[in-house]
């Protein structure tokens, strides 16, 4: 039986990144010697064991088969004589195909080392095209190391995959984990970049991929198309190491802004949402931000009581939180200071000083008078700091 260090971990030892999970394969071992040994068994479609002390990951050596369309349609093979060429053969990408053994030296039979060099993801065998979720992992891979390029030919195998209909047969669920993995990268921009050349953004994300078809009205006479200017919000947010609401709200932001008759932008956000399973608060924030951005921007110029109005539309005195996460989102919008969002800020902060207890006990007998009552406090406390404001007084 031997032990030998495989995948990432491998990968990102040799560039000289932290290594957070390490995954062994074992060699010329069956389940039984595994289990003899105190592993603790987890793979439910293959042989995959907790070690007793660690808790890492130990997988039997394998190979696998094609038995049907979409990423699960695989039949493995794990036995003793399975040998650790075999087992990298299966993988990926050619960088992700080296292993390390005990004794520290490397097994590269595939030419991983030297594209980690040159800065390559590049498939290890056609057997790539068997498996769609692998476009999406190269795509995030692509986000997480921006200065890699996809290998010319296995960016034609990918194209082949979307035209064969493999990128079809993904889940929801896996779409919206490699995506949402992918946006809290280094520069989430290469990950679309990498989807569009193959032509699977086209399919996985078709409202997105319509805005590089589309003119960003903007002021500089260079104008940009919308798709390229959305890239370049969400790597600011990346930038600025936002939360993964806020990037996936900066990425729905452009939707439904182009053309004389496209479906309105709300719409276009829902669709996207309920096709690849959006969490809730990564759904309802890109929907508050959509809907509220140009209200937003022209906060400076609303009297109190617009500015009460856009709290209450956002829930924001019992979802404080998800306000200044919009807030912060519609800043990422612009690549110069958002005074509107320090500005509403402020205003929550003197609106939430009313005490509507205080308010709802003065009206203890009228209680059908208390929401507005409340609304009005918060209105005239916002004036009064719009006015002190204005005179140049402290908030």
């Amino acid at each position: 039986m031997e032990i030998y260090t495989v995948g990432g971990a491998v990968r990102d030892e040799l560039l000289g990144l932290p290594v957070k999970d390490r995954d062994y394969v074992v060699v010329g071992a069956t389940p039984e010697v595994m289990l003899a040994q105190g592993f603790r068994p987890v793979g439910k479609d293959f042989p995959v064991f907790l070690h007793p002390r660690t808790h890492e990951e130990y997988a039997l050596a394998r190979t696998e088969r094609k038995t049907a369309p979409g990423y699960k349609g695989f039949a493995f093979h794990a036995a003793a004589d399975v040998t650790l060429e075999q087992d990298l053969a299966r993988r990926d990408l050619t960088v992700n195909a080296i292993a390390r053994a005990t004794d520290g030296s490397l097994i590269d039979p595939y030419g991983g080392l030297r594209d980690l060099q040159d800065k390559l993801f590049r498939h290890v065998s056609p057997s790539f095209a068997e498996d769609p979720v692998r476009i999406l992992r190269v795509a995030r891979f692509a986000a997480r190391f921006p200065a890699f390029k996809v290998f010319p030919a296995t960016n034609v195998l990918m194209q082949e995959m979307v035209a064969a209909g493999e990128v079809d047969a993904l889940v929801p669920e896996r779409v919206w984990q490699e995506l949402a993995r992918g946006l809290m990268e280094q520069q989430p921009s290469r990950m679309f970049e990498v989807l569009r050349a193959c032509g699977a953004l086209a399919r996985i994300l078709p409202e997105l991929d319509t805005l590089w078809h589309a003119t960003q009205n903007a002021s500089h006479a260079d104008c940009i198309n919308a798709g390229q200017h959305t890239m370049q919000i969400v790597d600011r947010t990346a930038q600025q190491a936002c939360d993964l609401s806020i990037r996936f709200a900066a990425l729905m932001r452009g939707l439904g802004r182009h053309g004389p008759q496209l479906v309105s932008g709300t719409k276009q956000v829902e669709a996207v949402c309920a096709r690849i399973k959006v969490p809730n608060d990564s759904r309802d924030l890109a929907l508050m931000l959509m809907r509220e951005q140009e209200q937003v921007a022209q906060a400076l110029n609303l009297p109190a009581t617009g500015i009460v109005a856009l709290l209450m539309r956002c829930d924001a005195f019992r979802k404080s939180q998800r306000f200044l996460d919009m807030l912060r989102a519609a800043a990422c919008l612009n690549d110069a200071p958002f005074p509107p969002a320090g500005y509403l800020e402020q205003a929550l902060q003197v609106a939430r000083q009313v005490d509507s207890g205080v308010v709802a006990a003065a009206l203890q007998d009228r209680p059908q008078q208390i929401a507005q009552a409340v609304q009005a406090a918060r209105i005239n406390a916002v004036d009064a700091w719009l006015l002190n404001s204005a005179n140049g007084g402290a908030a």
